[in-house]
This record gives C-alpha cells, structure tokens and sequence, in this order.
C-alpha cells in the first residue's frame, strides 16, 4: 500500500501549496492513503472546521494535530463528530475527540512528547496499551508523533519498532534527513518538516520571530508570506505483513512569480 503522510500545514500558504500538489502526487505515486498534520493550518495556529474541510477536499484521508489542536475553538465540538480528525492519544483523559482512527483497513495514531512540549500522559505506555486493547489489530498502523525532542521521537522508533508499520514527527517543520527502515520493519523518520512559505522562520513572518528573540519579550505572530514548500515522505507497506519496504523524503516548491 502507497501512503503519503505530509508535514504540518502552515496557515494559508500551506493549505494554498497542499491544494496545488497534491493532487499530482497521488497521482504520480500511486498514493492510496493520505495523512496530513493539521494543527496549524487555521492562520498558523489551531484548526478550524473551514480548513479541516479544505484539507479533507484535497484528498487528506486523516488529519492529526498536535499541541495547537485546540487554539481555534469552533473545532472542539466536531472533534467527537464524522471527520477524520486526531488529537493525540495521550492527552488527558475526557480531552475531546479520539487519538486514533481506523479506516479502509488503516489504523492511525496521533501521539504528543512530554519533552518541551508540555503535559502530557506517557506516549510509550499509551501506545502499549491501545496495542493491547484492539482484538484484532489492523495490519498496517501508521503514528504520528508530534514532539519536539529528537531522542524522544528517536526512542519512541526505537520502542515501537515491529509492532508498527511506520512512525513520523511532526512539530518542529524543519524537515530532519534520517528517513530508514528500522530492523523490525517499521519505516521511520524524526520530522517530515511542514507545508508552508519557504521566506519565514518555520512558517512565521522573520521579522516578526526576530524581533521576539531580539527583544526577549512576547511579540505577536503571523504567517510568513511568498512561495510555499510542501515536505512528505512516501511509505510502501505490505498489506499482509504490516512492514515498511520503503520510505522517501519528498519536496515540491512553489515558483516565485
């Protein structure tokens, strides 16, 4: 099975770029199963109904979010609903919405990391146990961990090595080049990188991310503007087995007109 799982989606420049190439890259690869970060795709920031239908209508089989997920508020009441919307399992309990999803034979995880991100249960035993509760389990399971910490994203890969089929990061929208498959046959990479405007600080406007560094204090932000990039990685996985024969970095930009 072809799945493409593409990189947090930044404001309207990621959603504008998403629109753009995805499309063809279903179709050049062949891409039965698409999932796409969705946390910042509301004016960088959250997500709202509006934009979760704009990334489902260009062909995003499950959206996952992450820490932003509740920063635009009109979503919180579709979280228990029909879209295929995430929110990290390991969130506390009676948080809305669900931290999985099972679809057309495809089971996906949504995961956050404790490690300067925030509070958070523990993701490893949160996995164990989901594991542990689905009788049977679904060949193919796919995890997004949305964490900012190399060694915990590296360590939860490590963890869940052969038990799934594949586990990405998400978060930090800087793209990391440590896309492999693990000796269990779980496809993994530390961070896809992110949807967004090329001319910006992870998808923020640079003058406005300076200045808070500069000055120390909080500033407002925005989204940067200009030609976006989109950041994926492609996943081949055996139907039968559940293993991860390959997975590749893919990158399209947007001309400067």
């Amino acid at each position: 099975m072809k799945i493409l799982a593409v990189g947090d989606i930044v404001g309207k420049p990621g959603r504008k770029a998403l629109q753009q190439f995805l499309p063809g890259l279903i179709n050049e690869y062949g891409v039965q199963f698409v999932i796409a970060n969705g946390e910042n795709s509301a004016h960088g920031i959250g997500i709202t109904v509006k934009t979760a239908h704009e990334l489902i209508g260009c062909g995003v089989d499950v959206v996952t979010t992450g820490n932003h997920v509740w920063a635009q508020r009109d979503i919180i009441q579709h979280m228990n609903g029909e879209m295929p919307i995430l929110r990290p399992l390991n969130f506390p309990s009676g948080s809305p919405g669900r931290g999985y999803l099972i679809l057309r034979h495809v089971m996906v995880v949504n995961l956050i990391g404790r490690i300067f991100v925030g509070p958070a249960d523990c993701p490893f035993r949160a996995m164990d146990a989901l594991l542990a509760s689905i009788d049977p389990l679904p060949k193919i399971i796919i995890v997004d961990f949305h964490a900012e910490a190399t060694s915990e994203k590296v360590a939860l890969g490590r963890y869940l090595d052969g038990r799934v089929s594949a586990i990405f990061g998400t978060h930090t929208h800087v793209g990391t080049i440590d896309t492999h498959v693990l000796p269990g046959g779980t496809a993994y990479v530390t961070d896809i990188g992110m949807v967004g405007p090329m001319n910006s600080i992870i998808g923020d406007d640079i003058d406005n991310v300076l200045t808070s560094f500069l000055i120390g204090m909080p500033h407002r932000l925005s989204v940067g503007q200009g030609p976006a990039a989109l950041d994926a990685i492609l996943l081949d996985i055996n139907d039968e087995s559940g293993q991860a024969s390959s997975i590749t970095r893919i990158r399209k930009e947007e001309c400067d007109s």
